[in-house]
């Protein structure tokens, strides 16, 4: 019973495949045109038929004028040279009109190599546009995961560097209270809470300098903190075709850290980050809705 079971639900899974792959090519069959064959053209060009009708004509007339014009018994002893100038004369028009018709049917034929190949290159368009896509989310997908792990690696250094200038080894302004405090909100995934401490300070006028580069293990967790934070900002910026995620890493707590200590650092000129500016884009729609 099981087995039938088994059995049953596979056959289904596999129908459902074959639904599925029969879809997506009846989906891209909608942008393809049917093929022209050539008994299409006996079946629709005009032209064809026009072309059978005056033979049919032009033979039936040219029979007639044998029969009452030459004769046939007078027709069949003539000389080849004289058969020959006659039948040239009377099957040059013919030649002549399928010669017209063959250049029209030509030109039909190439028209629509040219209609399928137009809806070929569309096809394949959205085929790389598809593709693109789903390389672009996936690649998205891969850096969100990262990304996740670089804030947890980055909420660490910055605890570690807040420690080395404000707590005990430090000015001691920070009580170890407010410390197991904080590194229990970054345990439950708050992982910017030292780095918005690090900007409450700069807001309140303190100067940063120093609790940055004040000695070597803070120079070493702060350069540690902008190397790693650099090189997220490089996987944002690869799978980010608008900016927003880039700019959402900027304008973050750990984003707004990092430039405050690219501009303090004592021996590096680093250039500043690069954002979306709000007039900038607002600038831009207004020329695109005037236009």
């Amino acid at each position: 019973m099981d087995n039938k079971v088994k059995t049953g639900k596979s056959e289904q899974s596999t129908s459902r495949q074959y639904d599925h792959i029969s879809s997506r090519d009846h989906d891209l069959d909608m942008y393809m045109p049917r093929k022209l064959e050539l008994k299409d053209f006996y079946r629709q060009d005009w032209r064809i038929q026009f072309g059978l009708v005056v033979t049919l004509l032009w033979l039936l007339a040219g029979t007639l004028y044998i029969a009452g014009t030459v004769g046939w018994r007078d027709f069949t002893v003539l000389p080849i040279d004289q058969m020959g100038n006659f039948l040239e004369g009377a099957f040059a028009p013919l030649a002549f009109l399928w010669l017209v018709i063959g250049l029209f049917i030509q030109q039909t034929i190439l028209a629509q190599n040219n209609r399928e190949l137009y809806h070929s290159n569309i096809v394949s368009s959205r085929q790389a546009e598809a593709l693109s896509a789903n390389e672009r989310n996936a690649r998205q997908e891969t850096f969100f995961k990262i990304a996740d792990n670089t804030r947890r690696q980055l909420g660490g250094i910055t605890g570690l560097l807040l420690l080395s200038s404000k707590g005990a080894q430090g000015d001691g302004t920070i009580s170890e209270t407010e410390f197991a405090e904080m590194w229990h909100q970054f345990a439950t995934g708050d992982f910017e809470i030292f780095s918005r401490r690090f900007l409450i300070l700069a807001g309140r006028g303190e100067e940063l300098l120093p609790l940055f580069y004040g000695t070597q293990i803070r120079t070493t967790h702060t350069e540690n903190f902008i190397v790693n934070f650099d090189r997220l900002l490089k996987l944002a910026r690869d799978c980010d075709i608008n900016g927003i995620i880039t700019d959402a890493q900027l304008h973050s707590a750990h984003g707004l850290l990092s430039s405050r200590m690219r501009e303090l650092h004592p021996r590096i000129k680093f250039r500043r980050y690069e954002m979306t500016r709000n007039s900038t884009y607002l600038d831009q729609i207004m020329k695109d809705s005037l236009e």
